[in-house]
């Protein structure tokens, strides 16, 4: 029963974030536009499995990514083994991002758009070759960022330092690559901060800044997120450069 009243309150808690996004659609659909919903019954149940399904997610969240993600950060920070625990935030980053939906959608789209304007042949296995080497690309950008970031937590860098220096990297990488790749790279920095690398990679940052003695967890703790969404800015841009 307590199980069935968190999802319940959390199913309301996600209808209360949701009902300015419903309020805005109605509006322009029915003052502005002036049209009535289109298949309204199909909207409706899709709007309902929407709302069932993100409440569920965040609860899943609540109840085992973070929890695990702290865990993992605590384990590794009492081996004291730098080496495994890097190589642990590269997996994790790596293995997330490759893993996220929008990323695989964002890489297919933009190798059918490649394909249309010529960079790339029209053939199904030069766009799959294309999706994937973006896919890659960002997924170890991703790797790289959140252990550069572990890094910074143990040895205590200011994290305004990898932020400041990210975006210099991003504005010199903008003025040589080639114009086709530039806003795919800035948009594969944000499909990174999406549903499955965002919980795990602030569960990280957090259990290791509070296993580490010094470290405060609300300003060492955070931090990785943002830096994870430049690193892929340079590395998408640089895979055009040399692609």
């Amino acid at each position: 029963m307590e199980q069935l009243r968190r999802i319940i309150i959390s199913i309301l808690s996600c209808a209360r974030d949701l009902l300015p996004i419903v309020l805005v659609v109605a509006f322009f659909q029915l003052a502005v536009i002036q049209q009535p919903f289109p298949e309204l019954g199909r909207i409706l149940t899709g709007s309902l499995l929407v709302l069932v399904g993100l409440a569920l997610f965040i609860r899943g969240l609540e109840q085992g990514l973070f929890p695990i993600g702290e865990s993992l950060a605590f384990a590794f920070a009492r081996k004291g083994n730098l080496f495994w625990l890097l190589t642990f935030a590269f997996a994790l980053g790596f293995g997330t991002t490759i893993a996220e939906p929008a990323l695989t959608a964002v890489a297919d789209e933009a190798a059918t758009v490649a394909a249309q304007g010529g960079v790339i042949d029209s053939e199904d296995q030069a766009m799959q070759a294309y999706a994937l080497g973006l896919r890659l690309t960002v997924a170890v950008s991703v790797g790289f960022a959140i252990a550069a970031g572990v890094l910074r937590i143990i040895r205590g860098w200011p994290i305004q330092y990898l932020i400041v220096g990210g975006y210099i990297g991003v504005i010199i990488m903008t003025i040589f690559a080639p114009p086709e790749i530039i806003g795919i790279a800035y948009d594969s920095g944000g499909v990174t901060t999406s549903t499955v690398t965002v919980p795990l990679v602030a569960a990280l940052g957090v259990g290791l800044a509070t296993s580490i003695k010094g470290r405060n967890p609300m300003t060492d703790g955070f931090g990785l997120i943002a830096f994870a969404s430049l690193t892929p800015m340079i590395f998408v841009m640089a895979y055009g450069i040399i692609r």
